[in-house]
């Protein structure tokens, strides 16, 4: 179980990698998605991944930790705001700009995208 975590969060940080390093705007956003997924996964892989166990600290053998379920929530929040806020900004930015390019300059007839 714990490779196919460890495989399921590296395969969603280097696609999200991959994608931030695009020119143009929308897979940057889907590449913060993924990173964004990636890192969640991580966090949530931390509390000890168990079954049927209470939450806190008690008279049990094993608990689960609650603390990182509150983190992921919170990045679950804050992460749909990013994305909300990016992809509201780039329309704004291509009517700007004339292109969709994340540094708003159109590449050269020899550059490769």
């Amino acid at each position: 179980m714990e490779a196919l975590i460890a495989l399921a969060i590296g395969t969603l940080t280097g696609c999200g990698v991959y994608l931030l390093l695009r020119a143009r705007t929308f897979p940057v956003v889907l590449g913060l998605t993924l990173l964004s997924y990636g890192v969640n996964l991580f966090l949530f892989a931390t509390g000890r991944l168990v079954s049927g166990q209470p939450p806190v600290i008690s008279g049990a053998a094993s608990y689960a930790d609650p603390l990182p379920q509150a983190l992921v929530l919170t990045a679950i929040v804050i992460g749909f705001a990013m994305t909300v806020f990016v992809i509201m900004l780039s329309p704004r930015a291509r009517d700007e700009f004339g292109n969709d390019h994340v540094d708003g300059t159109a590449p050269q007839a020899g550059d490769a995208t």
